[in-house]
């Protein structure tokens, strides 16, 4: 609708005008570390995880299984240093083949084991995960379904498909890497703490002194992780914004050669998107080092203490069963500090999926959606009276925002089978007019009825299915004719396709095409004119056969040889239903049943053409400018 994108424009204008001479900047500048104003706010990472548990639970039984297997894939790994331990004192101190070849065979059994299982645990998990992000990206789709149209006007399309596709897909990393089974991580800890202790508690308390700073260095640098990695999922909702204009706007971009300062500006934004990450990345490497530096020295404190420890020990016999300790606690001091080195790795993309489950729950939780503005929702099949008073506007009032009215105390009615034509100059409130009628926006004041019934109290869906809508700017979607005819993807009645078609002029236009009505449509109909566009979207109309009909300008961007084609399907197309037709062109609504002027958001005149002009005001004024000349 022309108007209402016009007063997009504007307020969007208005929120991003410059504040000097210099040319308007399309990308706001920023600091790295801003957060856009319609990001989420911060959520607790508790609060995130309960919000994900529903899209877990249809799958809990993979993930209870993956959680089962955690246990014993675990304990196979811990047992690996331990029969070390007992094969070298089968060979060092019981010099028993059959003990050897018995722990070299158990350890052979545990490996087996540890893949197998771990296998499992993990292609549980990665499978529970996939399907729960599949279940979440489709969650986020309806969501973005049913934002209301005035979420649309102040936020950037970009935006809303970063939700949909690199957010929820940086949620699903958590289960592609593995980052979910961090309890594994933290399963094999405990369990190599308890093996340590049983072999010697002193060695083990050399190691773990090493935990308190390692705590808090890991703290200090959660904290600013979450933030890092926040701003790069704002900066790549920025970047896919910013793209998303450019290419829709590539002709004119290309018109007025502004490839250059366009590619200045993405690349801006571009560089803010790899400071960001360079934050990440420097982060993720300290935490590795700090991790390995720390490894490293409890490892060096470890051989310290045993060989101090092994030069007292008395006997061949001691140092020697002395020597598969110390072999076999070398080995748990490396599994002890490899989940707390995975836990790190994890732990990065953890916080990168946190950051992208604030955005996608914060999304989700948006109450700007259709169904927060209907005081009342009856599922039940409405029951419209079409055969009194179709339609009533009564003291509406309406504005975009809160300090502005485009609608001021407008009331009109219309009778069922009456042809109603709206006229008036751009930004009069036509088209908001409209946008009212279909809900699109709610009504501030006043009441809107059709059929006798506060169109409030009909779902939306419903309301909808009542209308047929041939808009200015025609949106054709990739697929085939047929199916934009029908708008349906998979329920086509053929026959009825080509009946609409024929009766709005079409049908030898698209069975020039290969595959007639299964002709192919390219994104946004760009291999179609825009009069054989218009032309779907009538015989779109007509294949819905709604008892009202709106035409939005709907002549307003064809050939005069597409018009004229358009005419008598226009008559028919009107018969027998309750039409509401805007227009500019004043000789397209000449034989309309009544004409309603409006000016400056109000009903400044209504009658027939005659009625108008004899009156001499607002709509003859109109008609001399158009038709003076002649």
């Amino acid at each position: 609708m022309n108007e209402v994108a016009q007063d997009r424009t504007r307020r969007k204008a208005s929120a991003t005008a410059p504040t000097s001479g210099a040319a308007p900047a399309l990308v706001p500048a920023s600091n790295a570390r801003e957060r856009p104003s319609d990001e989420p706010p911060t959520l607790r990472d508790l609060g995130l995880l309960k919000s994900l548990l529903p899209y877990l639970r249809p799958h809990w039984p993979l993930l209870i299984l993956s959680l089962c297997l955690v246990p014993i894939s675990s304990l196979a790994t811990l047992l690996q240093p331990y029969l070390v331990k007992h094969t070298l004192d089968a060979v060092l101190v019981q010099h028993s083949e059959s003990a050897w070849l018995r722990t070299v065979t158990m350890f052979a059994c545990a490996l087996l084991v540890e893949f197998l299982v771990g296998f499992a645990e993990t292609y549980c998990m990665q499978l529970a995960g996939q399907r729960s992000m599949a279940d979440l990206r489709r969650e986020v789709f309806r969501h973005a379904q049913r934002m209301t149209i005035s979420y649309y006007d102040k936020t950037p399309i970009g935006r809303v498909l970063t939700r949909v596709t690199n957010d929820v897909d940086s949620l699903g990393e958590i289960f592609s890497s593995g980052a979910v089974m961090a309890v594994a991580d933290i399963v094999t800890l405990l369990g190599v703490i308890g093996f340590m202790l049983a072999l010697d508690y002193r060695l083990s308390l050399i190691t773990f002194v090493a935990l308190p700073p390692l705590g808090v260095a890991v703290e200090l640098i959660r904290r600013r992780a979450r933030e890092a990695f926040r701003d790069i999922r704002a900066r790549i909702s920025e970047l896919n914004s910013y793209l998303g204009e450019q290419v829709q706007g590539v002709q004119v971009v290309q018109a007025y050669g502004r490839e250059a300062k366009s590619a200045a500006e993405y690349m801006k934004i571009n560089d803010e998107h790899r400071k960001a990450n360079y934050r990440s990345i420097q982060l993720d490497a300290l935490l590795y080092s700090v991790v390995e530096s720390v490894s490293m020295i409890c490892v060096a404190l470890v051989l310290w203490y045993a060989s101090v420890r092994a030069g007292v020990l008395s006997g061949n016999a001691q140092q020697a069963a002395y020597i598969g300790t110390v072999v076999a606690f070398y080995q748990y001091i490396q599994q002890f500090f490899v989940p707390i080195r995975d836990l790190s790795t994890k732990y990065t993309i953890i916080q990168s999926g946190m950051a992208a489950a604030e955005r996608v729950f914060g999304f989700l939780s948006n109450e700007s959606v259709e169904a927060s503005a209907a005081p009342t929702t009856a599922e039940s099949p409405a029951t419209i009276d079409t055969a009194g008073e179709a339609l009533r506007f009564s003291h509406v009032d309406f504005g975009y925002r809160a300090d502005d009215l485009v609608l001021k105390d407008v009331s009109f009615s219309a009778r069922a089978g009456e042809h109603l034509a709206i006229v008036g100059a751009t930004g009069a409130g036509k088209s908001t007019t409209i946008a009212l009628l279909l809900r699109l926006y709610e009504h501030r004041a006043g009441e809107i009825l059709v059929g006798g019934r506060d169109i409030r109290s009909l779902p939306r869906r419903q309301l909808r299915q009542l209308f047929s809508m041939v808009p200015q700017d025609v949106f054709l979607f990739a697929g085939t004719i047929a199916q934009n005819v029908a708008f349906s993807p998979t329920s086509v009645d053929e026959a009825k396709v080509r009946e609409v078609l024929s009766r709005v002029g079409a049908l030898d236009l698209v069975e020039r095409r290969p595959g007639g009505i299964h002709a192919r449509v390219e994104e946004r109909g760009s291999n179609w004119s825009a009069g054989e566009r218009q032309l779907v979207a009538f015989a779109r109309a007509l294949y819905r056969d709604a008892p009202f009909l709106v035409l939005d300008e709907a002549t307003a961007n064809i050939d005069s040889e597409t018009e004229a084609r358009l005419q008598s399907a226009v008559v028919e197309l009107m018969r027998g239903r309750t039409a509401i037709v805007i227009a500019h062109r004043l000789s397209t609504i000449r034989q309309a049943d009544r004409i309603l002027v409006f000016h400056r958001g109000q009903v400044a005149e209504q009658g027939t053409h005659e009625e108008l002009l004899r009156q001499g005001q607002l709509y003859a004024h109109l008609h001399q400018l158009q038709f003076g000349a002649q």
